[in-house]
């Protein structure tokens, strides 16, 4: 008996996989006769789901460059920049000449270092923007003075040479370290290493050549612009020097005009970033040090702090509602192209209505004239779905060539179009098809 059964068992699958069969084969014979109109109504799933994969891989290309460019910054490290204070705040006289003192100071990264005992590593910056010459060749440049252990809270890849030590900074050594940017505008095929270059009028030691950082890691925060110097063109790369160094040779005085007086400006360290040993503790160290800083600066507000852990949730937060707001106006599109799926399966099934009779009269049930034109509905948005996931991944890939743009498609972003075509092929093809299925049998073939 149960030898029986499974062999009835067998013979029900095996129909029902021949049945299958004919339809799908019924469905795309269908879909042939009408090529072009075929062809028209699967455009609008083809370009739904090339529009949600291009737009999500382009959301996804940005949002992972800005998280990777303030990752750079470090998640453990806190970032304390200096601002020009507010107008109401400044030191300067009412007289033509004024010296308005400002910032961040050495006095500063002293007391942080020797006050708050979470605080791994302290590292004090001066950036000026000048200009470097090797004989005739001469490229503008960011001077960054700094300590030996720079390299702590902003890893630096070292080409070739070394990176400044704690002798160099002692003694004031007249050597620098520059990046591979600045190597190739100033020495062109020269070696760079033991040459000299001449910074406002000083002589500095070439001892090491660093891989370029980007615009984030030299700001603290990217602006999305070119970084320009008072040269008038834009920042070529970075040249390190101790900061003892920088301090001597480099004045910590600018000067400018206004309406007729000459107002100085006095600012000692334009950064000084703050290593911690663990992503817990930032926020708090971020409140001792603020309220150490409001104490030496006596409340005027001519810093302020950055906190790059803070940077990456909020970056992370802007990629899931970018990704949102980009999939819902891509998901616009498939429901266009699912609309025109129903009207057209519309007209099929009007213009079907007597094969759909006599299929009714030879013993087909209502459940077989749904899954024909379901099938033949599938089919449609499947194929759309497969060529717009394939036109959808080549589009990245033109606009990251041409535009130098990252563009990041992600498995999940291809499932989700192929799920979202299929999802539409039933939705948008069911009401058709059960109106089919609804047809009184004998209306149907007296149908003309």
């Amino acid at each position: 008996m149960a030898v029986s059964n499974d062999r009835f068992a067998a013979r029900r699958n095996i129909v029902q996989i021949f049945k299958l069969k004919r339809t799908l084969k019924s469905g795309i014979k269908s879909l042939l006769a009408h090529r072009l109109r075929s062809m028209l109504t699967t455009l609008g799933i083809v370009f739904g789901v090339c529009s949600v994969i291009a737009m999500l891989a382009i959301g996804e290309g940005a949002s992972r460059e800005a998280q990777q460019a303030i990752a750079k910054l470090g998640s453990t490290n806190l970032i304390i920049e200096t601002v020009e204070p507010p107008q109401e705040q400044t030191d300067s006289s009412k007289s033509g000449s004024a010296v308005v003192s400002y910032g961040l100071t050495y006095t500063d990264a002293e007391s942080i270092r020797n006050t708050i005992p979470d605080i791994l590593v302290v590292v004090p910056i001066r950036q000026i923007d000048h200009e470097a010459r090797y004989f005739n060749r001469k490229v503008p440049v960011k001077i960054i003075g700094t300590v030996p252990w720079y390299t702590e809270i902003a890893p630096l890849d070292m080409i070739r040479g070394r990176f400044l030590t704690s002798i160099d900074l002692s003694q004031q050594q007249t050597i620098c370290i520059i990046d591979s940017e600045v190597a190739e505008d100033l020495f062109m095929f020269e070696d760079p290493l033991g040459k000299d270059i001449t910074i406002q009028g000083g002589s500095y030691k070439v001892t090491g050549v660093a891989a370029p950082t980007s615009k984030t890691d030299e700001q603290g925060i990217s602006s999305g612009a070119t970084t320009r110097s008072s040269f008038g063109r834009g920042i070529v790369g970075n040249i390190y020097v101790p900061l003892t160094t920088a301090k001597k040779r480099f004045p910590e005085f600018s000067g400018s005009y206004s309406a007729g007086s000459r107002n100085m400006a006095k600012v000692e360290l334009q950064k000084i970033t703050i290593k911690v040993s663990s992503t817990a503790q930032v926020l708090p160290v971020r409140d001792v040090v603020g309220t150490l800083l409001e104490r030496l600066h006596n409340g005027k507000k001519d810093y302020r702090i950055v906190v790059p852990l803070e940077l990456l949730r909020e970056a992370a937060r802007t990629r899931r509602i970018f990704s949102i707001v980009l999939g819902s106006i891509a998901a616009i599109s498939l429901l266009v192209g699912g609309i025109g799926i129903m009207n057209i399966m519309l007209a099929t099934v009007s213009e079907r209505t007597r094969e759909i009779g006599i299929r009714r009269a030879l013993g087909a049930r209502k459940r077989d004239i749904v899954i024909q034109f379901l099938s033949e509905t599938l089919l449609l948005t499947l194929t759309g779905g497969l060529l717009g996931i394939v036109l959808g991944s080549v589009i990245p890939f033109l606009v990251e060539r041409f535009s130098r743009m990252p563009t990041v498609i992600t498995g999940s972003s291809l499932l989700l179009s192929f799920g979202i075509s299929a999802a539409v092929g039933i939705v948008f093809g069911l009401y058709p098809a059960c109106r089919a299925a609804n047809m009184d049998p004998i209306e149907s073939l007296r149908h003309e």
